[in-house]
């Protein structure tokens, strides 16, 4: 994980949180930061920070930051040995070297509890526990430890003299989320949003990622699908779109999917193999079909979707959909030639007959019926049967009938061609009796 703060940062941070700025050592003494001080009396008495710890402290961080993470832990351990004749602040300060030099090596466990011994230290600067306690939240978080996320949050709570900062609120919200605790980080992550907001402030974006995943767990689609259009409207990021289709598409308002997905196609951002395919499926069933297989096409044409079997027939179904069987057929053999059972041979069969394209219909019939593994075996039976009588090959077209009638879905259909081919036959034989007679 990323660290939370950059290691100058981390330092500052604290040094500022008790001097009210970085300071040089060469300032502190038993009068630096009188004002400070003096504020800070006011609830609690901090004893001084001497300047001879302060340099040794101060010694250790150069070392740290010189790379020389084992000289800077021998210098703190030498000023730890004095701990006797060292006072709560001083020792607090020594662990808060500890701490940031640890974090800083990735040391993590040993960070945490140098911290922790940091705020263990009374008295100590009341902002100075403050924003250790709430660097420990932040660590405990980092490391998977929810529960001392809340612990050590709801300790400085009790340090806190003014309202609850939102980001407090979302840390919270994180540790109760990754704790499986949802209804909780709901209340907290909603109140940091609302009061945000109320600010005339923009939510952070990871604030209502957040807020979403929660929703999402709490299954509460409705709430996620309006998180999701206001981000959408905030950030407008394309992943947003998508999510958002997707919600319309759980709550089964399909056309407003469609129309969201269409309006992200529209900005470019219906880019993947798989967004490509869902919006082409949306067309499909919104009788879109047209646009589908444009779609789909371009999107096999440009190498975006696989030449796939599943892609190459539901393109074949989308131009058969739109009624574009000369498209339909060179998609349709595509897949067939992929797939392992005779059914697509067996739509090419009748697409084929219904194009008058007799012997492409027979040819297609009989590698269906090679194939097998047909849901309905007498259909490419009763495709044959039609297509050879078409073709004058009445006795052969009955063989194929009488075929397709041994199959209940084809039986009653066959036998109506089949008093119709044998009427026919009987017609021709008399005709050619009559011509040789």
């Amino acid at each position: 994980m990323q660290k939370l703060l950059s290691k100058r940062l981390l330092v500052a941070t604290v040094v500022a949180s008790v001097y009210g700025a970085a300071i040089p050592a060469a300032l502190v003494s038993s009068d630096a930061s009188a004002q400070q001080k003096a504020s800070e009396k006011q609830t609690r008495k901090v004893p001084t920070l001497r300047s001879k710890v302060y340099d040794q402290l101060s010694r250790a961080q150069t070392a740290a930051d010189e790379g020389n993470v084992g000289e800077a832990i021998d210098i703190l351990d030498v000023v730890k040995s004095k701990t006797s004749s060292m006072n709560s602040y001083e020792q607090a300060m020594m662990y808060n070297f500890y701490g940031f030099i640890y974090y800083n090596d990735e040391q993590y466990d040993k960070a945490l509890d140098a911290f922790a011994s940091v705020v263990e230290q009374q008295p100590i600067p009341r902002k100075f526990e403050m924003s250790t306690l709430f660097s420990l939240a932040q660590l405990h978080l980092m490391q998977g430890n929810y529960e001392n996320v809340v612990k050590y949050l709801e300790r400085w709570e009790t340090l806190n003299n003014g309202e609850i900062p939102p980001k407090n609120k979302v840390l919270k919200a994180q540790a109760l989320y990754q704790n499986k605790q949802y209804e909780g980080a709901a209340g907290y992550i909603d109140q940091a949003v609302a009061e945000h907001e109320a600010q005339g402030m923009i939510p952070d974006e990871g604030w209502l990622v957040l807020q979403r995943a929660v929703y999402y767990e709490l299954k509460r689609p409705e709430k996620v699908k309006d998180i999701l259009v206001k981000m959408v409207k905030l950030y407008n990021e394309p992943k947003y779109w998508i999510q958002l289709a997707g919600m319309y598409g759980e709550l089964g308002e399909e056309r407003k999917q469609l129309a969201i997905m269409e309006t992200a196609y529209q900005q470019g951002y219906v880019q993947s193999a798989a967004d490509i395919f869902n919006l082409a499926q949306l067309y499909y069933y919104h009788r879109a079909p047209f646009k589908g297989a444009k779609l789909m096409e371009q999107a096999l044409a440009d190498g975006t979707l696989e030449k796939n079997l599943r892609n190459w027939r539901f393109l074949g179904q989308t131009w058969q959909l739109a009624k574009e069987n000369d498209k339909a057929i060179p998609a349709l053999t595509e897949a067939a030639a992929l797939s392992e059972d005779g059914e697509l041979d067996s739509q090419l069969a009748q697409i084929y007959l219904n194009t008058e394209k007799w012997d492409k219909a027979i040819a297609a019939a009989e590698r269906a019926l090679e194939k097998g593994q047909l849901r309905n075996e007498g259909t490419p039976h009763l495709v044959k049967g039609m297509a050879l009588y078409n073709t004058g090959q009445y006795a052969r077209a009955l063989d194929q009938l009488a075929e397709a009638e041994k199959h209940p879905k084809s039986r009653g259909i066959a036998q109506q061609w089949k008093k119709f081919v044998e009427a026919e036959k009987s017609s021709q034989e008399r005709r050619e009796i009559e011509l040789s007679s």
